[in-house]
């Protein structure tokens, strides 16, 4: 069996992008948090402070990745507020803190995948419900909406006007044009659909995105000289 070298052993990623796109990414990144905090200031007052530390990671997805599965609408909408409520149930309900994180992480992920909303802040936002200290027990549901709710869409918000700015960037995904491509560079959706299956795994690249990388691997083999 061939040695596999040890960038892929440790999991380095080395997806090639530009310069520009890093900075973009940390650009938008910047200001995401910067008007979450603004606006839980002005709204929630000394309060802002329950800001949910999952935004952090949100914010990676929307601006570093934004056409991938993990950060569109449905997924950051529906994995934060469903675990929010799950860990704010758990947090009620179960006495014992530590059986009650795990069973808030656990259902929240389990839920995120039945329902098609897998968002990975979406287990810190459910963890926050019940171990985010007295201050996040009193507010009990209205976590839900405030900061929840709240930040998520602040956050929606700037990464569908920031994103925009860049043609190449598009947030939603949706908004993107696909590609035009020959047929015989293309795969059906059910064919990556039965693919998909057989890996029974969740793999966090979109269906455009497979076809797009198929197209232009294709036209780049095509064009390279023998």
């Amino acid at each position: 069996m061939a040695r596999k070298p040890f960038s892929d052993l440790i999991g380095i990623e080395l997806s090639p992008s530009s310069h520009a796109e890093k900075l973009i990414s940390g650009l938008g990144g910047f200001i995401a948090i910067f008007m979450i905090i603004l606006i839980s200031y002005t709204i929630l007052g000394e309060d802002a402070y329950l800001i949910v530390a999952s935004m952090g990671a949100a914010t990676v997805l929307l601006f570093a990745v934004p056409h991938g599965p993990l950060s569109q609408p449905w997924p950051l909408f529906g994995g934060n507020l469903l675990s929010a409520i799950i860990g704010v149930i758990c947090a009620k309900f179960v006495p014992d803190a530590f059986i009650a994180a795990g069973l808030a992480v656990g259902i929240a992920i389990a839920v995120m995948y039945y329902l098609k909303c897998i968002h990975p802040p979406g287990g810190a936002t459910a963890l926050s419900a019940v171990v985010g200290g007295a201050s996040v027990e009193q507010l009990g549901y209205m976590y839900v909406v405030t900061p929840v709710l709240l930040n998520v869409l602040v956050i929606f918000t700037v990464a569908l006007i920031f994103n925009y700015l860049f043609k190449w960037r598009r947030y939603p995904a949706s908004l993107t044009t696909p590609a035009t491509a020959p047929a015989t560079t293309s795969f059906s959706h059910e064919g990556i659909a039965h693919a998909l299956q057989q890996i029974d795994s969740f793999i966090d690249v979109s269906e455009d995105d497979l076809n797009r990388i198929y197209q232009l691997a294709g036209e780049y083999d095509r064009k390279r000289p023998e």
